[in-house]
């Protein structure tokens, strides 16, 4: 009877070794900010991640104001015009939340959190995103890796072929290497030799680095390790632009926080 109940309990414990925690949700694609969803949307009742765009409110239900100061406080400020004190007040609450609400942000609660910063910096680089001219003006296709704002886009010839969108590089340890480099190898739906995670749409550059998409939330943790993260839905529209022998430009450093 002891032998039996043993070897039930073992069973359990294997199967539930199978099944992975559900993480939070896809995000639906606003049109505005470019944020896209990973297909592979969690089941419903998935518990929630930190503040992420593309979800919209609950319908009838009106976020809090937040209180508290939030990291991206000051940027949120500058480009919605108001006084830069980087200190929260029930204005600065409510065009936050104005600004969240427009660009698909939720919770909108006013709270400068990482998404509201990314948004902020979306939209300040959307009109020029190189116009302090860091990506070189070449004839050929070249991918623009800005690890500064944490922005990529692609131009040629002067023309931005591939509006700006958000990504996530190397964490402190395991920083992005920076310089010029070809695209040497595509992956469409590739797996890490060394953390054996998915890396869909990979698209190498440098000694195992890869512009790939991402199936988790792209505001968690503190980076990749050493690879510029995508979510899934621009991971797969760069893919389908890029080919093997493009350019890739990667400069700066990315901001710690």
């Amino acid at each position: 009877m002891r032998e039996g109940m043993k070897r039930t309990l073992v069973a359990l414990l294997v199967c539930a070794s199978l099944f992975p925690l559900a993480g939070p949700p896809a995000a639906a694609t606003p049109p505005s900010a470019r944020y896209a969803a990973d297909p592979r949307a969690a089941a419903p009742g998935a518990a929630r991640g930190p503040q992420r765009p593309g979800q919209a409110d609950t319908p009838g239900r009106v976020p809090r104001c937040a209180t508290p100061t939030g990291p991206y406080q000051r940027q949120a400020e500058r480009y919605l015009g108001r006084d830069v004190d980087g200190r929260q007040s029930a204005g600065d609450c409510r065009a936050i939340r104005r600004f969240q609400r427009a660009h698909r942000i939720a919770p909108a609660t006013g709270y400068a959190g990482r998404a509201t910063g990314a948004a902020v910096r979306l939209m300040r680089a959307r009109k020029d995103p190189n116009r302090a001219g860091r990506c070189p003006d070449r004839p050929e296709r070249t991918v623009c890796a800005d690890l500064n704002r944490q922005l990529l886009w692609v131009q040629q010839g002067g023309t931005v072929i591939f509006d700006p969108v958000t990504i996530r590089s190397g964490q402190p340890t395991m920083e992005t290497r920076t310089g010029t480099y070809r695209i040497y190898r595509r992956s469409r739906n590739h797996t890490s030799n060394l953390y054996h995670t998915p890396m869909p749409f990979a698209q190498f550059f440098d000694r195992g680095e890869a512009l790939h998409g991402v199936y988790e939330d792209i505001y968690a943790g503190a980076g990749s390790h050493g690879c510029i993260n995508l979510t899934w839905s621009d991971a797969r529209k760069l893919w389908d632009l890029l080919k093997k022998g493009d350019v890739v430009h990667v400069w700066g450093r990315k901001p710690v926080g």
